[in-house]
Order: structure tokens, then sequence, then C-alpha cells
């Protein structure tokens, strides 16, 4: 079953008179549970598409579906409730909130859903049990190395059970050894769990780990392999 169903998405971007054309007529289906990479140069637009994939931006035309849901037609209120239920982020710069710590960002999605705090502590620690932060729980932002913070980030994004994890370029910052622990860590739990990832990266490492790779070129998807064993 696919967890993704995109068609025809078009995305513009202006740049003083001139419109550049960002994506162009992309379909992709992306089926539940598998983990996958978007690959290409800068500039190539997989990270519009992520960010639409996300509803954290908009296209000009074409249609996306999560869970069969088009959330293109919902309100702005409305696509922030249907990414809070569905969609797990991993940015590249963390966007952890500095003041809180580990553990208070890990539950700060389950806060917004309605969690109660006792649960949500619970639920907010064995997260990071399983991303091998046992003992960082209350360290804040500042008190973490870049590695350990981009392990709360996937925490986070995995806490409230999304159907759809999405990393935008989450090894970027990180040595390489530090990138290759993150990126096993992302395929142990998505054989665990089932949820599903789709990673935007231009990283050798990252795109080696794919079990489908769909590498993209001027707002195109210019090949995308079937799913095969990550």
């Amino acid at each position: 079953m696919a967890v993704i169903e995109v068609r025809n998405l078009t995305k513009h971007y202006r740049m003083g008179e001139v419109e550049v054309p960002a994506l162009r007529g992309i379909d992709l289906d992306v089926e539940a549970g598998s983990f996958v990479v978007l690959a290409g140069r800068s500039g190539s637009g997989k990270t519009t598409l992520l960010n639409i994939l996300g509803a954290l931006d908009l296209p000009d035309g074409g249609s996306v579906a999560i869970q069969g849901e088009d959330f293109l037609a919902l309100s702005k209120d409305q696509r922030a409730r249907f990414r809070l239920r569905h969609i797990g982020f991993v940015f590249q710069a963390y966007n952890l909130i500095r003041v809180l710590s580990a553990r208070e960002n890990v539950a700060y999605v389950l806060e917004l859903q309605g969690v109660t705090k006792r649960a949500r502590m619970e639920r907010a620690d064995e997260w990071l049990r399983a991303v091998g932060l046992s003992g960082f729980e209350n360290r804040r932002p500042d008190q973490l190395s870049g590695g350990q913070q981009q392990r709360v980030a996937v925490a986070r994004a995995l806490a409230a059970s999304p159907d759809l994890v999405l990393a935008d370029e989450p090894t970027a910052n990180l040595d390489s050894a530090t990138g290759r622990s993150l990126i096993e860590l992302m395929q142990q739990l998505n054989r665990e769990t089932g949820t599903t990832f789709v990673l935007a990266s231009h990283d050798p490492m990252v795109i080696a780990s794919a079990g489908r790779l769909v590498m993209m070129g001027d707002g195109r998807i210019v090949d995308g392999e079937a799913d095969s064993a990550a």
C-alpha cells in the first residue's frame, strides 16, 4: 500500500522578475514501510519535494496524498493538525528547543497531541533509550554533541508514532562515523517499527543506504529504483 501518492506536482519560485521551476511534473508513489532516499545535486528539487510532502510548503499544481488523504485541500490549521498526527521531521539543523532537556524535546510533540504528562515523559524516555541516549534525558541541546542532538531529533520524530518520517540532509552537520551510525539507527527503526522513512541527501553514504533510491535532476525524477534490501 502506498503511504505517499504524488501526481504531476509542480512548483516555481520567483527570483526578482524571473520564475524559476523547482518541480516539473513529479509523479511518485512510496510504499508503506519503505526506506527511500531522494538524491541529486543542489537545486535538483529534492528539498522542495520533501517540504511539500511534509505540508511545510504548497505546490503550484498537482496532488499529494498521505495515507489516502489529500492534505493540500485542507486549511492551514488543518494541515498543521495533519502533520502532528501523521508526519515526523528530522532537520539538518536539528531544530531542538534550546531551553528544554532531551526528554522535554522528545515529549513536546506528545504534549501538542494532548498526551498526559506522565505518559509522554515515559514514552520520551523509551525513545531516548531506543536511540542510545539513556542517561542523557536531562541534558539540554548545548550539553549534547551534534550526533546526540540528531538522535534526540530522531526520537522526537518517532515518539508520536507517525506514518511517515521525513529527513532533510540528516548527516550534513555530522562527521562520517557519526553520520553512518545515525543512518544505521534509522534503518534499524524502520525495520523494527515499520515506519516509512524518506530522506533527502547528496551524501554518498546515505545514498548507499537506500532501500529505494530516487534520483532527481532539474526538478524531475530521472531514475527511481524499485525497493531493495537496505
